[in-house]
């Protein structure tokens, strides 16, 4: 297990649910936290909530469907004049169920896909190269155990996009200090999971860490689970 004191880490979507447990984890691991959330007012309870740990933190904002949005938040991050360490890729949307299951639009479709797949790729080639040149990268692609529910197509969809990005991805940094995975933080009461979920969300800790504390030859393009990981780091 690698010590991450003094890291830097982006997590999207850590305004709250599983990116603000993340963010906790990571802080108390000594990480310095970059918060993202659709809004500026969005990270303030997440920021609040880093303040008892002894790390720098930091909020950036932007919605991520609109590309337009997504390049000038990379722009807040690499005006931070920080380097990113750690990029936890957490954020997602998941559009309505139906029981009609070609009931989908094409704008749910090009919604879902543009946040949970395509900012994500953006997001990679903004940060991963900087990270082969600085010999250090940590990149946790969020993904699902989502199958069998066409009522819920884009969202299983785009989670295969991601999985099968990630792997795409890993064949690149196989020879570099760069790891990328992915997880599963299950299923959780959270306002994507809703309340019927099986966990809560502070179950996501301290499995969705484990591929952040992986060594530099460690996993690369591996599935990760949050709930079934047994992680000891000594401080949960």
């Amino acid at each position: 297990m690698i010590d991450l004191k003094g890291k830097n880490a982006l997590i999207t979507g850590s305004s709250r649910g599983v990116g603000q447990q993340v963010a906790l984890g990571l802080a108390k691991l000594g990480c310095n936290i970059i918060v993202h959330g659709r809004t500026k007012e969005s990270c303030k309870s997440t920021i609040e909530m880093l303040k008892k740990f002894d790390v720098k933190t930091y909020s950036v904002f932007g919605e991520l469907s609109d590309e337009i949005q997504v390049n000038t938040l990379i722009s807040q991050v690499r005006n931070l004049n920080i380097k990113i360490d750690i990029l936890y890729n957490n954020a997602a949307i998941m559009t309505p169920f139906y029981e009609d299951i070609w009931k989908h639009s094409w704008t749910e479709w090009m919604e879902t896909f543009k946040v949970n797949v395509v900012a994500m790729y953006s997001l990679c080639g903004a940060f991963i190269p900087n990270m082969i040149e600085n010999g250090f990268g940590r990149v946790i692609n969020v993904t699902s155990g989502i199958k069998g529910l066409p009522e819920l197509a884009p969202y299983g969809a785009s989670k295969w996009a991601v999985n099968k990005l990630t792997d795409d991805i890993a064949v690149k940094l196989k020879d570099t200090g760069v790891r990328i995975n992915t997880l599963d933080p299950g299923w959780l009461r959270t306002d994507l999971g809703g309340e019927n979920a099986d966990h809560p969300v502070e179950a996501t800790l301290p499995g969705a860490l484990a591929p952040a504390l992986v060594e530099d030859d460690g996993p690369n393009g591996q599935f990760f689970s949050a709930i079934d990981h047994n992680l000891d780091v000594g401080l949960f």
